[in-house]
């Protein structure tokens, strides 16, 4: 697969929904991947990517947005809280407020800042023992208390279980974003992210599919 094939999938996949291409923001997932593969991406103009660990993208981003220019890098993977401080000062947004404690300390470092990126609520759909999020009875409650916090929540985050059908559980992030007035649904990756699209995502994570197979 590459860029351009999974852009054509996107475009296709919105036109079958009925929804505009550019309400998808496809998030280049580059936990990982070898430098050279990053940069041919960025290369041909793509300006979003996806992290899962601070440190990796604290050694990759500074030079590459230098280089490159106006680059966007949203933090998708768990985020320890004694990681949050570096976390907001490198990241536009981050998909993975999953717990109350992580929310107290982005709300600190906010006030202190003055600016905070970009959250995203994890939202455990399939009430996993072993995956972070928010169980869904618990989404409503845990939402108004960011919204306390005055946290710049933009959306709601999942993950489906593997080897599930997808589809029900991102309809169901859709209808908890909705009901918590949230526009943002960050869903769908390389296997289904054509079903988030029809079921009203606005961020999907691709990876392997843009860039290869990681080594």
């Amino acid at each position: 697969m590459s860029l351009r094939a999974i852009q054509s999938r996107l475009t296709a996949a919105c036109a079958a929904a009925g929804r505009a291409p550019e309400a998808v923001q496809l998030i280049a997932v580059s936990k990982v991947q070898p430098l050279a593969r990053v940069e041919d991406v960025l290369t041909q103009g793509h300006r979003l990517f996806g992290e899962n660990y601070v440190q990796e993208a604290q050694g990759k981003w500074p030079d590459l947005r230098a280089r490159f220019g106006a680059v966007q890098v949203h933090m998708i993977g768990p985020l320890q809280t004694n990681k949050a401080k570096a976390a907001v000062e490198l990241f536009d947004a981050i998909h993975t407020l999953d717990r109350a404690s992580l929310a107290e300390k982005l709300a600190k470092l906010a006030q202190a800042r003055g600016a905070s990126p970009d959250l995203f609520v994890q939202v455990n759909t399939g009430a996993e023992p072993q995956k972070a999020g928010i169980l869904p009875q618990d989404t409503d409650s845990f939402v108004a208390q960011c919204r306390a916090m005055d946290l710049p929540l933009r959306g709601l985050m999942c993950i489906p279980p593997e080897g599930e059908d997808a589809a029900p559980h991102f309809a169901l992030l859709a209808q908890m974003a909705a009901r918590n007035g949230l526009g943002g649904l960050s869903m769908g990756m390389s296997s289904d992210f054509e079903a988030a699209i029809a079921a009203g995502a606005t961020h999907v994570r691709v990876g392997s599919a843009i860039f290869g197979a990681r080594a």
